[in-house]
């Protein structure tokens, strides 16, 4: 008896690979004003972070537990999520790219853009059910 092939190991996409990847799944899950901050040569952290929001804890906690299971696809094994019980802000970090997942009033609150010398996204104009 054979034993069983382990499955080839996947080298880990470069930075601008995984700020790719991660657009595109926060894009298909229709995540709401998404922020791009390229952090080479300010910190040794991370090489990107990217800001977002939700329109509501479900939502936040739907797209952090699809981009975890995209990370680990691509190759991404020890993805850390912080934030999930709560998903008022669930924090990935993905070890190049950190990304931030925000209901919309506590991503106002902490404004975490400004610290890299951003500002906050236009919000669009909620609309009231009648």
């Amino acid at each position: 008896m054979q034993p069983a092939a382990a499955s080839p190991v996947r080298p880990a996409p470069v930075p601008q690979e995984l700020k790719a990847l991660i657009e595109k799944a926060l894009d298909d899950d229709q995540a709401d004003s998404v922020v791009v901050i390229d952090l080479a040569g300010k910190t040794s952290i991370a090489d990107y972070m990217i800001v977002a929001s939700g329109r509501n804890t479900r939502h936040i906690a739907s797209m952090a537990e699809k981009l975890r299971e995209r990370l680990r696809t691509a190759g991404i094994g020890n993805v850390e999520v912080e934030g999930q019980p709560q998903c008022d802000w669930v924090l990935i970090d993905a070890g190049d790219v950190i990304v931030h997942l925000f209901r919309p009033e506590v991503r106002s609150f902490y404004n975490i853009e400004k610290m890299w010398g951003l500002d906050l996204p236009r919000a669009e104009p909620q609309r009231l059910m009648a």
